[in-house]
């Protein structure tokens, strides 16, 4: 549009100087040696813009021959570019498709036409990598790491290395290096906190965890769960019994859902005489997620060593999440050990059916055992336990319970 409006003043003001040249008529006279030229202003005129644009004619004709070899050069390097591109693009399919030869021959031709190093030493890594020269990978990574540009690119390279190869004191100091060149790179946050907490640097852990948790791209039940577990480990790194107290609160406070932090909280305020206070905790963990290990806890704090007092423990507890299969097993197991069968019959049969865990099978084979000296039912749950699976619903694998046994044999002598 410029373009047209400056085309449109410059052929008016054209048209303007021909007009006052038309209205101002005059005669030129010019004598140089032997010559003379006599005419009008207007044929002049003419004459000189015709003169001139032969000037700038044969100008720009000279102009471009001298660009001739300056866009045969171009054109050359655009062709090898693009050729050195095709070679990397072949090279990466070569290497994502794990062909090593390809991927080696591609990375050598690129190398030869482009003059990149970061993407061509990079397809070169990849192609040692797949080859499985780890050597020379490695000194592909190195050479990228020593370049501000290929930095990052070297230090991911020697990081998975080192990852692969389990030298985690290796691997930690090249994240932390990654992490002050990237420190907003989810991939190295991840990795970082994975290798904090694999060599027991929790408190680093921690300060990683925030950094992950403030770019909101953990989920909040993840976030809890790995903040629970990093001070469940800083309370058991603490010699200080109220110290570690205090951090295990915190943990516990953190996720109650966690059952190590659930356990180690328990663990402390029973070491430290408050046995209601560990009670109540494992009866709040309980609700959320029972497990085996908050029950053995729940006698300690209760303060039960006899079978019966483990029992009503136990129903006690139960209460607290009544229809999970591990308040039936913590009453099952008690209810054993007290020598009361109707009671871990009671308790076991709605979830001894098809699909029955294997802890319910072994309880069973127990019961059947103990109760009624029934060995071959005993060791058909105990099959079913090691085989994960347990069907006694529907067409009776077994005689009843008050049958006779198919086999007579002395009571306990399974045991």
């Amino acid at each position: 549009m410029l373009r047209w409006g400056l085309l449109i003043i410059l052929i008016g003001a054209l048209a303007v100087g021909a007009a006052w040249l038309a209205g101002h008529p005059g005669d030129v006279s010019l004598e140089w040696q032997d010559w003379q030229i006599d005419t009008s202003v207007a044929v002049l005129f003419i004459a000189a813009v015709l003169f001139a644009a032969v000037v700038a004619i044969l100008y720009r004709l000279w102009w471009s021959i001298r660009r001739v070899p300056k866009v045969v050069g171009r054109m050359r390097q655009e062709s090898r570019q693009r050729r050195g591109f095709e070679a990397l693009s072949r090279g990466l399919v070569a290497a994502a498709a794990g062909d090593p030869d390809g991927a080696g021959k591609q990375a050598r031709r690129a190398e030869r036409l482009l003059d990149d190093p970061p993407l061509t030493m990079l397809l070169s890594a990849q192609a040692a990598q797949l080859r499985g020269d780890d050597q020379a990978a490695m000194r592909f990574f190195t050479t990228m790491k020593d370049r501000p540009a290929t930095a990052f690119l070297g230090i991911r390279g020697l990081l998975t290395q080192a990852i692969k190869n389990e030298n985690w004191t290796e691997a930690l100091a090249l994240a932390e290096r990654a992490h002050r060149l990237n420190p907003k790179s989810d991939w190295v946050l991840s990795t970082l906190l994975d290798l904090q907490k694999r060599t027991g640097h929790w408190a680093a852990a921690g300060s990683t965890l925030d950094a992950y948790a403030s770019r909101k791209r953990l989920p909040a039940a993840a976030v809890a769960e790995e903040r629970a577990t990093i001070l469940v480990h800083q309370s058991e790194n603490i010699d200080d019994a109220n110290e570690a107290l205090a951090w295990a609160r915190r943990a516990f406070k953190a996720n109650p859902d966690h059952v190590p932090a659930a356990a180690r909280y328990a663990s402390l305020l029973i070491d430290t005489d408050k046995h209601r206070r560990a009670a109540a905790v494992i009866e709040k963990a309980w609700e959320r997620h029972p497990d085996p290990e908050l029950a053995v806890l729940y006698w300690r704090a209760c303060r039960c060593d006899e079978p019966i007092a483990k029992m009503k423990a136990a129903q006690t507890l139960a209460r607290r999440n009544p229809e999970h299969v591990e308040s039936r097993i913590a009453i099952a197991s008690t209810a054993l050990d007290a020598h009361l069968w109707g009671e871990a019959r009671k308790v076991l049969e709605p979830v001894a059916g098809d699909g029955a865990s294997p802890r319910v099978c072994e309880l069973m084979a127990e019961l059947e055992e103990a109760e009624h000296g029934d060995l071959v039912r005993a060791r058909t749950w105990l099959k079913r336990a090691a085989d994960g699976q347990a069907s006694v619903h529907g067409a009776p694998l077994l005689p009843s319970p008050t049958a006779p046994p198919a086999i007579a044999e002395p009571a306990g002598a399974g045991r």
